[in-house]
């Protein structure tokens, strides 16, 4: 620490030596800077105040009907992005800067000269923003700032109409080409559901349960054709111990009847009847009934017609009795009801068969068509979203010509200034005379390095490297002190009287500028 100061005395005793050099140059420095601050050229700042309104009645209530942007944010945005190239070169033509222009490098000093002037201060909140502009006449600087709001609000406006738009344009595009997507899907579908319309399941039914229903209604079937020919087999029985009774002779064989086909035929023929009241012509019980009556009136035309080659004596040789009739035809309807129910095992078991055969396709139809329906349903929300989205962007367009969700407002219009904002000459004036001081003190420091001088025997020892034996002091005379007193004197009242003059040239602008 010891070193350190005795370093630093050193240099400044090495200073001492040139202080008029220093103190001449302060002299200079300061009287230039106040001339150069006087002759400064005066610069007018006009400003505008616009409040962006963003808190409309309409917002809450519209909330999740419309779009609701984030108008905060595109304020905010718009005041940091609106001093641009376009916007300036907009500026000068609204402004009548143009007028005196004459050459392209004229225009581009002037864009620079305004891209670096022009300011938009805001607050951080409420949306209060501070337009202001500086320049040497102050109606061109009212006019640049007025043009400026003008701007400010139309770039606003006119920026939240394009991006609605451009929106707008883009969903429509978007509906459009899902509603391609969606005619695609729908006709894939169809055209699936027409090729393998056997296959796929019917009534909310999937194959397997198809098949199970099949399976049960087939042994369901079986169960009641083994009650029928249980029943037929034991009506059999019974008819062996019954006693036949002569008929009379039929003359003719129109009017011959035999007793066990006519019994079966209209057994056949009533619950027939009672098959087309709940079916249809293409059930299977009906058309083996019918089938079974076709066959048993073509037996029937085939024993007459045996009866006849053989003899009238043969018509008269049938056996009749009223039980044995009543069970000839509790017989007929046994086996018509027989041949019914075979006919239903046969189709059940035919519609079986065809079903498990087709069951090894249906895992990869019905993989084939989930994956249909689920790129139909992605297909048919997307396409349900954009259309939400658009009516709702279309209210909010209608919302915001009715009712203009963000309202600018104009607080103070922009003002003609009266007096300088610029430059402050009060504070540089002070700075000038700083400037001044440092001057010369850092020239006396670089003339102290450029003629060094010893001040002391340990520096003339450290720098040397040499033993010093002893030093030689100077003795200090009266006159000698007087001189010395006198220039120290001399040199304060320099430095004070620089002071005094940079003070009072501030006093004096500042009465001036009263």
């Amino acid at each position: 620490m010891e070193e350190l100061v005795g370093q630093l005395v050193g240099y400044l005793r090495g200073m001492w030596r040139f202080r008029w050099w220093g103190l001449a140059l302060a002299w200079v420095v300061g009287i230039g800077g106040c001339i150069a601050i006087y002759m400064m050229p005066d610069k007018y700042e006009s400003t505008a105040r616009v409040f962006v309104d963003t808190q409309s009645i309409l917002r809450p209530l519209m909330s999740g009907i419309a779009v609701q942007p984030n108008v905060d944010q595109q304020v905010a945005i718009l005041s940091r992005t609106l001093i641009n190239r376009p916007n300036v070169e907009k500026l000068i033509t609204m402004a009548d800067l143009d007028l005196g222009v004459r050459t392209q490098g004229q225009r581009e000093a002037l864009i620079s000269e305004l891209t670096n002037g022009l300011r938009i201060r805001g607050t951080g909140r409420d949306n209060l923003f501070t337009l202001a502009y500086a320049d040497t006449r102050p109606d061109r600087a009212q006019r640049i700032v007025q043009s400026l709001v003008s701007l400010f609000v139309e770039s606003g406006l006119g920026t939240k109409r394009q991006d609605t738009d451009s929106a707008r344009r883009f969903i429509e595009d978007q509906i459009r080409n899902y509603e391609e997507k969606l005619t695609e899907a729908e006709n894939r579908m169809k055209e699936f559901r027409l090729k393998n319309i056997g296959l796929l399941s019917e009534n909310g039914q999937d194959h397997v349960a198809q098949i199970s229903q099949l399976a049960s209604q087939l042994d369901q079937a079986r169960l009641e054709l083994r009650e029928a020919e249980n029943s037929r087999d034991a009506l059999r029985a019974q008819l062996v111990g019954e006693e036949p009774v002569l008929l009379p002779q039929t003359p003719t064989p129109s009017a011959v009847s035999i007793p066990e086909i006519d019994g079966r035929i209209d057994a056949l023929k009533r619950n027939l009847d009672d098959m087309m009241q709940r079916y249809t012509d293409q059930h299977p019980d009906v058309i083996g009934a019918k089938r079974v009556i076709e066959q048993l009136e073509k037996q029937k035309l085939a024993e007459i017609e045996t009866r006849r080659q053989a003899g009238p004596g043969a018509f008269g040789a049938l056996n009749t009795n009223p039980v044995f009739q009543q069970m000839k035809l509790a017989l007929a309807e046994s086996e018509a009801r027989v041949a019914s129910l075979r006919a239903r095992v046969g189709e059940y078991e035919s519609r079986l068969a065809q079903a498990r055969a087709a069951s090894r396709l249906v895992p990869e139809l019905e993989a084939e068509l989930a994956q249909l329906n689920r790129d139909y349903a992605v297909h048919k929300s997307n396409y349900d979203s954009l259309v939400a989205r658009r009516e709702s962007a279309n209210i909010a367009v209608e919302m915001d010509a009715q009712s203009a969700i963000a309202e600018f407002r104009l607080i103070d219009p922009p003002s003609l200034p009266s007096k300088p904002s610029a430059p402050n000459r009060l504070l540089l004036m002070p700075l000038a005379g700083l400037a001044g001081l440092l001057a010369g003190f850092a020239l006396t420091f670089l003339i102290s390095q450029f003629r060094p001088a010893f001040s002391d025997a340990r520096m003339l020892r450290e720098i040397t490297g040499l033993p010093v034996l002893g030093t030689v002091s100077m003795l200090d005379t009266p006159e000698r002190a007087r001189t010395r007193m006198r220039g120290l004197a001399a040199f304060s009242g320099g430095v004070v009287a620089f002071v005094g003059a940079t003070g009072l040239a501030t006093f004096a602008l500042h009465l001036i500028q009263r």
